[in-house]
């Protein structure tokens, strides 16, 4: 019989004695308590609607609002509601929908360099807020979203939805209780296969039907440099994080939520590129971050090319591509699934397994009644500190210089399981006809940070002042993600 921790007896128990527990004053508080709780979605072109598919299928729940700075994707959202008997109101500003009356909370799936300020204003309106990963675009907003979502009271999950997995739960809290001895590396992957995005020859149109003003947001009102407006923002400073934070913060929030730590790593070096094609994409498709943890490092590896050129199939690293492995001093935890997790004795050997999924979008719902951010599994501030990881690593990467195979190699013999993690990642750039010696990796700066201010106090061979600014961005007008929340 599956055992269960008291946490996830109280979660589970939640909802049958809510009613029982809270007073009648109380109770008649929460929102939604007495009638449906009413859901917006902002920005649905891709993950959003599936955010879309949860409000209008949950008891309790009733989708009420849609927002999209895309007239074609926020017509077509309204339309399939509304033929799904769904009453709901349409968008195109953000800023609108936060005046309605008629929504409580709101799931934002924007594009990442929306998503800080459009949760700030939501919560300083009074909503409860779903963010999709990462929870910002770079560390300082989100930081200043935990300080508004504490200072407004309001509820904030993080959409990173493993953490609601039953089997990963489990997994984490055996590794944890030291069944396989102390935590030596907890290793994040990303081996996800990421082709050129084109090259264009001068701007693109912008199509009529998308404000691009709104779309760009806090972010550069800049010409549009590549074919595709949508998704492949993710692959440029501006408006993204790379694969680091696009599929790479699961993981990364997986490999720091086994380590346990609650606060970002003293240290930081990332080394890699953009490398095997040239096109407008900026950020690494071949990649790895080393956060210097002093109980165990937290590695993280990003890899966008094939196993070798022809092909399509991805590496796979101790049974994993897109997956975490947690190196232990008895063995191994792999943890290949959304929804599971194996562990593995030093033979390699399987001894034990845990499956199990989720419901996120329930267990945020469950946090807006209790009105107690504690009971949610992906709490903002857990979702900070992994987004920040990835932010800190790209740093480090865009202060960097093109650098000579000794070079790099120099830089991290020193610290085994970052010297071997670099000699696979030459081994595969070699499989892929990548010769470091003409088309060069970058070598990133180390970077020393203070975990209790979020503030980089030295760089090795980079400009400490510069390392800082990239901790923030220069907001555009009206814009602004406030100094003071």
């Amino acid at each position: 019989m599956k055992q269960f921790t008291r946490r996830q007896f109280a979660k589970t128990t939640f909802a049958a004695a809510a009613a029982l527990s809270l007073p009648a004053r109380s109770w008649s508080q929460v929102a939604g308590a007495n009638s449906d709780i009413r859901g917006a979605v902002v920005g649905f072109n891709g993950r959003g609607g599936s955010h879309v598919s949860a409000f209008s299928r949950m008891e309790g729940v009733r989708l009420t609002a849609l927002c999209d700075a895309d007239r074609n994707v926020l017509d077509r959202g309204v339309a399939r509601a509304k033929a799904g008997g769904h009453e709901v109101e349409g968008y195109t500003d953000i800023r609108k929908l936060l005046e309605s009356k008629n929504v409580d909370v709101i799931a934002i799936a924007s594009p990442n360099h929306w998503h800080s300020l459009s949760s700030i204003w939501a919560v300083q309106a009074g909503k409860d807020v779903y963010l999709e990963k990462p929870i910002s675009h770079n560390v300082w907003e989100g930081r200043q979203l935990v300080n508004a979502a504490r200072k407004y009271n309001r509820i904030v999950q993080t959409g990173t939805q493993c953490r609601s997995s039953t089997g990963i739960t489990e997994a984490v809290a055996w590794v944890q209780a030291g069944n396989l001895g102390k935590i030596t590396v907890s290793r994040g992957m990303c081996y996800k296969r990421r082709a050129s995005i084109g090259k264009v020859d001068g701007p693109q149109p912008i199509p009529e039907h998308i404000d691009y003003d709104l779309w760009c947001g806090p972010a550069e009102k800049l010409p549009l440099m590549r074919e595709r407006l949508h998704y492949d923002w993710h692959w440029v400073w501006n408006t993204g994080n790379g694969d680091l934070g696009n599929q790479g913060i699961h993981q990364m929030d997986i490999a720091r939520w086994f380590v346990g730590e609650p606060a970002l790593a003293p240290r930081v070096l990332s080394i890699g590129g953009r490398l095997g094609y040239i096109d407008d994409g900026e950020t690494a498709n071949t990649q790895y971050v080393y956060q210097d943890y002093p109980n165990a490092p937290l590695i993280f590896e990003v890899r966008g090319l094939p196993a070798k050129s022809g092909v399509r199939e991805m590496d796979k690293f101790m049974g994993g591509g897109v997956a975490v492995v947690v190196h232990c001093e008895g063995g191994h935890v792999l943890v290949p699934t959304y929804s599971s997790a194996i562990a593995f004795d030093k033979n390699g050997t399987e001894i034990k397994q845990w499956r199990g999924g989720g419901n996120h979008m329930q267990d945020f719902i469950g946090a807006v009644k209790s009105r107690k951010h504690t009971d949610l599994t992906a709490d903002v501030l857990e979702g900070h500190l992994s987004s920040a990881l990835c932010h800190t690593g790209n740093v480090s990467l865009r202060l960097g210089k093109l650098a000579s195979p000794n070079e790099m190699a120099e830089a991290v013999k020193a610290y085994p399981a970052a010297a071997e993690t670099h000699g696979r990642m030459i081994e595969h750039l070699a499989a892929n006809g990548v010769d470091i010696t003409k088309e060069k990796v970058t070598l990133g700066a180390w970077l020393t940070m203070n975990p209790a201010t979020e503030k980089f106090t030295a760089a090795a061979g980079a400009d400490l002042a510069k390392a800082n600014a990239l901790l923030t961005r220069e907001y555009r007008e009206p814009f602004v993600v406030p100094a003071n929340v």
